[in-house]
């Protein structure tokens, strides 16, 4: 199936086609014809699965129809809220690149910076908002938003909303909001409290699931290194040196070993800059920035403050400690080898993290390839085997410290106002 068949309007379907979309996922093909139908969604669904493009996309051709129909109206008509600074970046970017033949206006709103910019947008009239709940209603409270105008209303992310707390914030704003409207909530948990704020906004709605994603893109190339967590700094030099790695996203399990790790990378004379929940705002829309501009070449970052990092072209992401949570790692590498580009993966494991790595390769079709030998090889020997019909050799073990091959067996494995 194509975007055309689902009745996208060309402006957006070439926009999508710029971007290498082809052909929408799962969600996108299930929602997409609801929407433009009327209906409210509720969506089970993680970040990857294509989410914001099944909202975004409608909303555009909806809101371009009454345009071309009604003429220029003021006021705010879509209302989409994010938990987290980056995402809410992130969507407005996605809004940017799939509306950007059409005339709407938008804006992004969080804290941490100053709201000069964003109350110059919302005085302007904007006709989309997408928008971190605290500055949202830090804003509202002061008079620069008004939401009685809304058509589209989107709660994303709405289960890490409330893990964050601002379950309070998003019931003091839906009151604001007019009883006629098009509601779209998305939560890749139901919890008994987000299914009961669901039930109370929406009416009769599609609901849409999507499996959680357990398999990395057929395109990224899977390699792990076993290193002791001692020499991991002197691996990740020798790799991006030795595989001419000129941009690539480090993931590190804590912001601490974020900031230790970009430091050395400095160090040896390689740009790098940490992003994560301690650094200002400001230094993290930097950092993102000049990732994405190739004017950093590293960026290490945690989970949590990776939401929202999409960077075109990205060829490696490289897994300095592995994740506690096996989807977490599909969720990493995905970053890389998307709209049908190629991608490498590379991990580095630790004596310690051998667990880690065995729930990891209990959740993939095949076992994660092991790195020929190394200068910083293991001194651990008989820690896991290949999975019958992983493709044997290298496969899923520890090499000993003799770098003589594979060995042993294992248990059974299981800003601104823009214009489009």
């Amino acid at each position: 199936m194509t975007f055309e068949e689902l009745n996208i309007i060309d402006p957006i379907a070439q926009a999508l086609k710029k971007k290498g979309y082809t052909s929408p996922s799962p969600i996108q093909e299930k929602a997409i014809p609801f929407l433009l139908m009327g209906r409210d969604l509720f969506g089970c669904a993680q970040t990857g699965t294509g989410k914001t493009a099944a909202f975004a996309v409608p909303i555009l051709q909806m809101l371009h129809k009454k345009e071309e129909q009604s003429g220029k109206r003021p006021g705010i008509k879509a209302l989409i809220l994010a938990p987290t600074r980056e995402l809410a970046i992130q969507i407005d970017e996605s809004f940017r690149d799939y509306g950007k033949a059409l005339t709407l206006t938008h804006t992004v709103i969080f804290g941490g910076v100053s709201q000069s910019k964003q109350t110059q947008a919302l005085r302007r009239g904007v006709d989309i908002v997408i928008a971190t709940p605290g500055r949202l209603l830090d804003l509202m409270n002061q008079g620069f938003v008004k939401l009685d105008k809304v058509e589209f209303f989107v709660l994303d992310e709405a289960d890490r909303m409330l893990d964050m707390g601002f379950i309070h914030d998003i019931k003091r704003i839906i009151p604001k909001l007019p009883a006629q409207r098009q509601t779209l909530f998305f939560s890749a948990t139901i919890p008994n409290e987000i299914k009961s704020l669901a039930d109370s906004l929406l009416k009769n709605p599609l609901q849409v699931q999507v499996a959680a994603v357990s398999a990395p893109a057929e395109a990224v190339k899977q390699t792990v290194y076993y290193v002791e967590k001692g020499d991991k700094n002197a691996l990740l030099h020798m790799v991006i040196e030795k595989e001419l790695i000129k941009h690539a996203l480090v993931f590190t399990r804590t912001k601490h070993g974020a900031d230790k790790v970009a430091k050395e990378l400095n160090r040896k004379g390689i740009s790098a800059e940490a992003i994560h929940g301690n650094k200002s705002q400001n230094a993290r829309q930097k950092a993102l920035t000049g990732f994405k501009n190739r004017t950093i070449r590293i960026l290490v970052a945690t989970d949590i403050a990776s939401r929202g990092i999409d960077v075109d072209k990205l060829t490696h992401v490289i897994n300095y400690e592995l994740p506690e949570i096996p989807e977490t790692y599909v969720h990493r590498i995905g970053r890389t080898g998307r709209a049908g580009e190629s991608g490498i993966a590379l991990s580095f494991c630790g004596s310690e993290e051998i667990d880690n790595l065995k729930d990891i390769n209990k959740l993939l079709p095949k076992n994660i390839d092991v790195a020929a030998t190394h200068k910083f090889p293991v001194g651990i020997k008989n820690v896991a085997r290949p999975k019958p019909g992983g493709g044997g050799g290298q496969r899923g073990g520890f090499r000993n410290s003799n770098n003589s091959g594979n060995s042993g067996n294992s248990r059974n494995a299981h800003p601104a106002r823009r214009r489009f």
